[in-house]
């Protein structure tokens, strides 16, 4: 026997309860369950610890044997759904992972299209670029980060026999093995009906143990019921007795939903929680549309509403390193409920518009403010926004306009504090006569216009292509095509916008009929809509560009090179500005170095430049060794995806 229940008895190892934190060096009534490793607890509150399985001390983690305790164990995959519904999650630790209470600032940085006005002239859709970029990991290969609770809700369906079914539980076993001990996970599938596999359990040594047994348990079979999934798996985070600052869910499914016909029809199916606007209680939903049979319009609905973003798992073999971009962002959240505020600086300047995606924003007061929520973002991750404001005439007696004062408002992860922070004001100069150099365009503003421009061809693509215009759908992209080449960025070789050229032609080849639209078209159109409209990676089928794709990237610099530097060797931009610390020339030699390592062994006789941009944007720095809106913690954990594949 490794236990005793002693009644209303002292048995003095530590003075309190490790769940409930009550004296227990006086029973005052309660049971008293006293382990072999000499930590003691009131009976009622280890036992409900037990009930989703916990079989190990929460002090040192002893482990005990289930055969060999005073209290019931219940079987892996029961439920536990009594009338307090899913709240038997696994207590959270009584220390957090370490973290510094000394804030990491976000990093707020202005560019404006021209660097002078003619003091004669007005603008009425004046473009500012407002770049928001966040912190970096304290510690990118430990546990020193925010920790999550995670609900993957998977398709178990007839469809999924097979080799994809063990795909999917590889993918799973992926997440499992790189989420901490002060990480949650739950696991829900469902098919005709929906069940919930492993309650939120903490990813110690024994919760993986019994997470890997949940996912060997899975078995297909039945039909496709996406809302009673998801039902389930949003119970589970609802439920919750305790919560990690951050949450989220993961949603994979391969087949046509059997209960829900039309987007329309699955959103009113969903949970309030999901739907919801609140920053304070986001619970974005990560869909993974898997193969040619999803309903990728229903996979794609879900996910806008719930502030996630939907993937294109094209081919089976895809599915760990699609989960593994996914969870490289969860597992990195360093601020949350972000907010961005613009206000008009001056007499006569006025905000117009500010094209801010799936991103709720407002412009109020006349066009004197802005506001751009924002949410949760990643270690490193890098929000863009083009601010168009209405500029007026300078007087002769003004050297320079304020256009607008820039802040930000966010919750701070690392201290758990809200930071208020302000850039400079933004002015322009405003000369009588400017020069050409004045007027030359900002290339960190044209590049964002050149995304926007993407971005709004695939919508009205798509949306062409639904009505059945192939036709119509080409030509938008083929138009958009030719105006972002004649753009001052990709002219200047610019390789986020080489990025945004070659992601065109791929949707325009996946709509050269409309079988092929409907396999592989919309469902890459979607992705690439979702992505645009979060700046977040998603996955994109076997897009180029990725790091989820190594060739695409070596063949996307050398694309890039050939338009610099008229078809000779390989051009790079690094941009070496302040963002996350990597400024000055400590930051462009670790630039370069992430670069080597990313791009791969290269040929003797490659001839490698290097354009040190000092101005340059964050993205400008990166995008050659990272896709659009990887960031590093997505591309490590790819890498190792890729790594554990190639062992295999």
């Amino acid at each position: 026997m490794i236990a005793n229940i002693v009644l209303n008895c002292c048995f003095r190892v530590q003075k309190n309860c490790a769940i409930c934190w009550s004296n227990v060096t006086t029973g005052q009534g309660q049971a008293i369950f006293t382990a072999e490793c000499s930590h003691s607890f009131h009976y009622p509150c280890i036992a409900n610890n037990v009930q989703h399985g916990n079989l190990c001390c929460p002090i040192c983690r002893a482990k005990w044997d289930k055969n060999n305790v005073p209290f019931q164990v219940p079987p892996l995959q029961q439920n536990n759904l009594g009338a307090h519904g899913f709240a038997d999650d696994e207590p959270l630790p009584f220390t957090s992972p370490a973290q510094s209470s000394v804030p990491q600032n976000v990093t707020i940085k202005t560019h404006t299209e021209t660097s002078a006005i003619p003091a004669a002239d007005s603008r009425p859709q004046y473009p500012v670029l407002v770049s928001i970029c966040a912190p970096p990991l304290q510690d990118p290969d430990g546990e020193v980060r925010t920790p999550i609770d995670l609900v993957t809700v998977l398709d178990v369906s007839g469809s999924m026999q097979g080799q994809k079914l063990h795909l999917v539980k590889q993918a799973i076993k992926f997440v499992i093995e790189n989420m901490g001990s002060s990480d949650r996970l739950s696991i829900v599938s469902f098919s005709t009906n929906s069940r919930r596999v492993l309650p939120l359990r903490r990813m110690t040594v024994d919760g993986r143990e019994s997470a890997i047994e949940a996912v060997e348990s899975l078995v297909a079979g039945g039909g496709t019921d996406i809302a009673e999934g998801l039902k389930k798996g949003t119970q589970v985070l609802e439920d919750r007795r305790q919560r990690n600052p951050v949450a989220s869910i993961i949603l994979l499914s391969d087949g046509q939903d059997n209960y829900c016909r039309s987007p329309s029809q699955m959103l009113k199916k969903l949970p309030a929680s999901i739907r919801s606007s609140d920053m304070q209680h986001e619970i974005p939903v990560h869909t993974f549309g898997f193969g040619n049979d999803h309903d990728a319009k229903i996979m794609h609905a879900i996910s806008e509403e719930s502030r996630g973003t939907f993937s294109y798992i094209e081919s089976v073999g895809m599915i760990q390193d699609a989960f593994a971009l996914c969870i490289g962002g969860l597992l990195s959240v360093v601020a949350q409920e972000l907010r961005l505020t613009v206000r008009s600086a001056s007499h006569g300047a006025k905000i117009v518009s500010i094209p801010s995606g799936r991103y709720v924003s407002q412009i109020s007061d006349d066009g004197s403010q802005g506001l751009v929520d924002i949410g949760n973002m990643y270690a490193e991750e890098v929000k863009q926004f083009l601010v168009y404001l209405l500029v007026p005439q300078s007087s002769a007696s003004e050297t320079k306009t304020s256009l607008v004062d820039v802040l930000c408002v966010y919750r701070d992860l690392a201290s758990n504090e809200f930071i208020q922070l302000q850039s400079g004001r933004v002015e322009i100069s405003r000369p009588q006569f400017c020069s050409p150099t004045e007027l030359a365009v900002c290339l960190e503003v044209d590049r964002q216009r050149n995304r926007l421009l993407v971005a709004d061809a695939i919508g009205e693509a798509q949306r062409l292509a639904e009505m059945g215009n192939l036709e119509g759908a080409r030509e938008i992209l083929t138009q958009r095509r030719e105006t972002l080449l004649a753009s001052a960025a990709a002219k200047a070789g610019d390789s986020l916008s080489n990025m945004f050229e070659t992601e065109l032609k791929e949707i325009r080849d996946k709509m050269a009929s409309m079988k092929l639209y409907e396999e592989a078209g919309r469902a890459y159109a979607l992705a690439g809509m979702s992505s645009h409209s979060r700046q977040r990676a998603s996955a994109r089928g076997n897009a180029e560009g990725s790091c989820l794709a190594m060739k695409g990237r070596k063949q996307l610099a050398t694309k890039a090179a050939g338009r610099a530097s008229g078809g000779r060797g390989v051009a790079v931009t690094l941009a070496a500005g302040g963002f996350g610390g990597k400024g000055g020339p400590k930051g462009k030699r670790s630039a370069m170095d992430h670069l080597v390592a990313a791009m791969g062994d290269s040929d003797e006789d490659d001839d490698m430049g290097f354009a040190l941009c000092d101005g340059g944007s964050f993205d400008g720095g990166n995008d050659v060794h990272r896709g659009a809106f990887e960031t590093p913690a997505m591309v490590r954990m790819v890498q190792k995806s890729q790594q554990k594949n190639q062992s295999k």
